[in-house]
């Protein structure tokens, strides 16, 4: 059976048995769930659901979820199973069944859809755990008896094994796995189910979900008894395409092909071979998913995972001979493996080519210097007998060059040696807190939880603020302390800070008194409002009709930003290609802000011309407009979806006529011309792969040219040319040029005519005849520039030359030396190793040439002193 055949017979079988059938979600978790980087389960996507903070659009649910694991990166090659990239097809009930449906769904389809033996059907079940203070399941080992499977075939397993979380946090509860025997061919025969081998294969896992699982480790209730259930595409496939591993499935065959092909090598040919062609095939499908997902490649979060994914995989296809850019055959063949069940990783097929060239590129100047650097450690670790590097070494590679310290570990496993791991850690957390600023997460995590607890306390507000600003309406509940209070309306005006998007401000009145609305905090589809007393009576009692009128400049100067964000994306897609993605965004009445990805730079071409075009459809007057329609429907549309939001299956398309069209639940003008006009203030870079602009509209941007006019009449009168201060400005441009082309000239013939002082100076100091001085510069560059001069006087002399600039602190030192004396003679780099402590620092460099800088400049003449003792050391 073909992967594509066990996927549509998962779905089909829980579709006919009345569960509604839902597109993966995005391996980008939702905003609000920062408790993973990724997608790592089947179940994440509907936590809100298992929460009970969220109505699920139906109570039985099944979908074929992609997710994304890492904990056990290092075992992917190594064994026949273990994956960073995968599909987990699933089964759910929100409140509605429980075990003993899930667990018959689970046997019948076993036995009956993909024709298991039943005989070879094992179970697990949870054991119990005294922390947690449950016991033994032992209602889910009482359904397995009834459906046939003998004790002996029902194995308790612990805690880490059968009780399932999704993070340190969040809903849990016991869980009853499915393993396949397949037979002492892969294994031993008193092996059992939950060692680590391969014999029995888990290839599904029934989860339980009863309980919350806090902080402190405490459970409590969920407000439903749940079923979360996980399959596992590839090892169903493995198990039902009767191959020994997952890597010879039809998911992967293909991949596998390609690598032999490139490498000329047989994919069983040796151990190394094999785990190299396993990597390179798990970890290009992970890339091109994360990728087509809105990931980029940094040095932080889920872009790390990326970047390490992508370095892990070139660098496994060094170990088989692939040189040059060859990342991307594997990208573009797993799109086309998958394009089929996932089309829209196929639309994406430009970014993933253009991010995989880059950082193919990148990491592969950073592998050959780092692989030689590495070499050098373990060569001098072998020469030293050790069987170790040391964490300092393994640290500089990776903070200083770049190297991943995964690639370092495995690397030196390879020779034998070993690496310092908790020494490395102990560095990486000093950097970690050098660069951290502070945070308040505590405090954000406990204002969190204490407004999403109020929020199920009452019955959602009503969002009607797309077409009012004012509502007339009732106080649904109240929590207030002293002054303020977490407030819920029937019916609200206020817009709740998301997609990008800052939250309304505006009062709320009522008889007697009024307050000030200073958050409006989306929860799932509702809002929380969070208000300040202003005067009279407090607090109001819910229940009491009450006046919600909105800030009405705010929110319009806010509009008017939103909209010019979907310009400047289309633009942006437009002048720089189709590659680039909202990468996050800032909507403020004040500015705007966007992040996209982009790996370089915009030149002042590339804004002018962004800009430029943002202003032409605001001069065009286009029409806005915004639609509510299936998500499909909007889909096929071309419309944009934001990376790593969560949609529902109707959604809210923003237009901007002839323009673009985007999913959007902001708030918009009706006609660009409503803009006025757009001004960007800044681009820069806000993260690895990630550029940001910060623009302005409308009244700030008209402020913004009259002051920029007001400084360029100013800049007239200065310059005497009131009417042309442009021109002004270029006169004197051009005579400051002239002044430092001539000020450098009068440098140069002074370093010259000190090189000529200098070259006078020279005298036998040990084996050679040496110059050894100072000069009144700092920087070892042009110290060597003086060096040269003087070589240049004086054919074959050693040179030494030290100077400071006491003002900065700073001092360099330089030592220069005839080829045909370095090595043979004397060393610059000896020298400079001798010497250059003297001036605080430290440097290095060849025989022929070394420098070093320092910040002591007082130790000019002890490094000189320290330098001449050198050359009189060495034989003449």
């Amino acid at each position: 059976m073909r992967s594509d055949e066990i996927r549509e017979t998962f779905l089909e079988f829980f579709e006919q048995r009345g569960h509604r059938r839902v597109a993966s979600a995005s391996l980008i978790p939702a905003p609000d769930d920062t408790s993973t980087l990724l997608t790592v389960a089947g179940m994440q996507p509907f936590k809100p659901y298992f929460l009970g903070r969220e109505k699920p659009p139906a109570n039985r649910m099944t979908s074929s979820q992609t997710c994304f694991r890492t904990p056990d990166i290092e075992e992917v090659g190594k064994t026949l199973r273990h994956l960073t990239f995968f599909e987990m097809l699933g089964n759910f009930s929100f409140g509605d069944y429980f075990k003993e449906e899930a667990v018959r769904f689970g046997w019948d389809l076993s036995v009956d859809g993909f024709g298991f033996d039943p005989s070879e059907i094992w179970v697990t079940v949870f054991g119990g755990d005294e922390q947690l203070g449950l016991g033994p399941d032992d209602e889910a080992i009482a359904i397995w008896r009834e459906l046939g499977i003998p004790d002996e075939r029902i194995v308790k397993l612990p805690r880490s094994e059968n009780f399932w979380q999704a993070g340190p946090t969040g809903p849990c509860g016991p869980c009853s796995e499915m393993y396949l025997d397949r037979g002492t061919g892969f294994g031993a025969p008193g092996d059992r189910p939950g060692d680590d081998t391969d014999r029995f294969l888990e290839y599904w896992n029934h989860v339980f979900m009863t309980y919350e699982l806090g902080e402190d480790g405490s459970l409590a209730p969920l407000p439903n008894r749940n079923i979360d259930t996980g399959l596992g595409l590839e090892r169903m496939a493995a198990i039902l395409q009767q191959v020994p591993s997952v890597y010879q499935t039809d998911l992967f065959a293909p991949l596998i092909e390609l690598a032999e092909e490139k490498s000329g090598r047989s994919y069983d040919s040796d151990p190394e071979t094999t785990r190299a062609m396993r990597i390179v095939a798990d970890h290009s499908r992970g890339m091109t998913f994360l990728l087509a997902a809105g990931v980029v490649p940094s040095n932080e979060d889920r872009g790390y995972v990326l970047r390490r994914v992508m370095r892990r995989a070139i660098q496994q296809g060094r170990t088989l001979g692939l040189e040059g850019s060859w990342l991307g055959e594997f990208t573009d063949r797993t799109i086309e493996i998958m394009s089929g069940a996932y089309p829209a990783v196929a639309a994406e097929r430009d970014r993933v080519d253009r991010w995989v060239g880059t950082e193919e590129e990148s990491f592969g100047r950073t592998l050959d210097r780092g692989t030689a650097l590495l070499e050098q450690l373990v060569e001098r670790a072998i020469a030293a007998k050790n069987s170790w590097i040391s964490a300092d070494d393994a640290f500089k590679l990776h903070d200083t060059f770049g190297f991943p310290y995964d690639l370092t570990r495995e690397m030196i496993a390879r020779r034998g040696l070993s690496v310092d791991s908790g020494g490395f850690e102990e560095l990486m957390e000093a950097q970690r807190r050098r660069a951290r600023s502070g945070a308040a997460g505590g405090a954000r995590g406990e204002r969190h939880s204490k407004v999403q607890d109020f929020a199920v306390s009452g019955p959602p507000s009503e969002f009607v603020g797309y077409r009012y600003l004012r509502s007339e309406t009732g106080l649904g509940s109240l929590s207030a302390e002293n002054g303020s209070a977490l407030a819920k309306l029937e019916q609200s005006p206020f817009y709740a800070e998301g997609g990008g998007q800052v939250a309304d401000s505006g009062t709320v009145a009522w008889e007697g008194g009024e307050a000030r609305v200073t958050d409006v905090i989306r929860v799932g589809d509702d809002q929380v409002l969070e208000i300040e007393q202003l005067s009279g009576d407090w607090p109001p009692e819910p229940g009491s009709t009450v006046e919600a009128e909105v800030d009405r400049s705010r929110r319009f100067q806010t509009m008017r930003n939103h909209t010019a964000t979907h310009l400047l994306h289309a633009a942006l897609r437009e002048r720089l290609g189709d590659h680039v993605h909202q990468a996050g965004s800032a909507v403020r009445p004040d500015k705007l802000r966007f992040d996209f990805n982009h790996g370089e730079p915009l030149s002042p071409e590339d804004i002018l011309a962004i800009e430029d075009r943002v202003n032409e459809w605001i001069k065009a007057g286009e029409p806005v407009r915004w639609m509510n329609m299936k998500k499909d429907e909007a889909e096929r549309l071309g419309a944009m979806a934001l990376f790593g939001e969560k949609y529902g299956d109707w959604v809210r398309m923003v237009e901007v006529e002839n323009v673009s069209r985007e999913l959007c639940g902001g708030t918009h003008v009706v006609n660009t011309a409503e803009i006025g006009i757009f001004k960007i203030v800044s681009e820069g870079s806000s993260a690895a792969n990630v550029r940001r602009i910060e623009a302005i509209t409308g009244p700030a941007a008209i402020d913004w040219y009259r002051e920029r006019a007001g400084e360029l009449a100013e800049v007239g009168q200065v310059l005497g040319r009131d009417r042309d201060p442009v021109g002004a400005a270029r006169n004197a441009a051009e005579r400051l040029d002239e002044a430092a082309r001539g000020a450098k000239r009068a440098e140069q013939q002074q370093l010259g005519s000190l090189a000529v002082e200098l070259a006078s100076t020279a005298e036998q100091v040990g084996p050679v005849d040496a110059v050894i001085g100072t000069v009144p510069v700092a920087n070892p560059k042009q110290i060597l520039a003086v060096a040269k001069a003087v070589q240049a006087e004086k054919s074959g002399v050693a040179v030494v030359l030290a100077g400071a600039d006491p003002g900065s602190g700073k001092a360099g030192l330089v030592a220069l030396f005839d080829p045909a004396d370095a090595g043979a003679k004397v060393s610059a780099r000896e020298l400079v190793s001798e010497a250059a402590d003297r001036i605080g620092g430290g440097g290095g460099g060849s025989d022929e040439m070394a420098q070093a800088g320092g910040r002591n400049p007082d130790g000019l003449d002890s490094a000189l002193d320290a330098a001449r003792s050198y050359l009189e050391s060495r034989s003449s």
